[in-house]
């Protein structure tokens, strides 16, 4: 599962790192982005691979026939399981001819102890840029005629690292390589290719920490960069 990331990185260095350009001149880094505001963050598509696209979190499948329908399944498709994007009506299609590059820089989730959870922030080795294998799609709305594009994050099982932190359900999003990004955007990949992408990510080349639960808070802004300072809480030393 993943419903929190980031993207901390100015747009300037995004751009460099992708060697693409962005759509528009709108983006400030994200310290917490949260799945269920159904925010609008930077992917890069098969159709349009040089160019940094915003796209609403909360994939739209096309054949969705009207606005409130559309506002009842974006909550159920912030993430899509690898082990069924082939046969899911919501992904099935997106999978073999709408994939994505959803770019971040890190990632929450939570560990649950003793009734209580925990939350971890989760990054790569010296806090690279990555990417997340995603999907995507474009829903028009017929009674206004707006289009709107949308995408999921694929997950997949977790990996050593992410069984001790998400300890419930263990699950991690699939995290692709830059070696990866260009096949994942080929559109001759094909279904065993896109199967073995789509694999836990190597624990070695990733950290985590946990943070405070500012994370949660109703009260205080959370989009801010001391969400992702260290904390520390004693009772968790029990685990290690």
């Amino acid at each position: 599962m993943c419903f929190h990331f980031t993207i901390t990185k100015e747009r300037t260095d995004i751009a460099q790192i992708f060697h693409a350009n962005w759509e528009d001149a709108g983006w400030e880094p994200v310290f917490h982005a949260d799945g269920f505001s159904f925010p609008s963050m930077p992917v890069i598509t098969q159709e349009a691979p040089c160019s940094i696209s915003r796209f609403n979190w909360g994939l739209i499948p096309p054949w969705i026939k009207n606005h409130a329908d559309a506002q009842i399944i974006r909550a159920q498709t912030l993430n899509a399981r690898a082990e069924t994007i082939f046969e899911k009506p919501s992904f099935r299609q997106a999978i073999l001819h709408q994939r994505c590059l959803v770019i971040a820089d890190g990632f929450f989730e939570w560990m649950e102890f003793q009734k209580k959870k925990y939350p971890h922030y989760i990054f790569l080795n010296e806090h690279a840029l990555f990417c997340f294998a995603g999907l995507y799609s474009h829903w028009t709305d017929t009674a206004t005629g707006e289009m709107i594009s949308s995408f999921s994050i694929i997950t997949t099982s977790a990996n050593a690292m992410m069984e001790r932190i998400h300890n419930i359900k263990q699950r991690m999003p699939v995290i692709l390589s830059p070696a990866q990004w260009s096949q994942w955007l080929q559109a001759d990949c094909s279904p065993e290719a896109i199967r073995q992408l789509l694999q836990p990510y190597p624990e070695e080349n990733m950290r985590s920490h946990t943070i405070s639960k500012l994370i949660s808070s109703r009260t205080h802004n959370s989009n801010v960069p001391e969400l992702l300072e260290p904390y520390a809480y004693p009772e968790l030393q029990l685990l290690f």
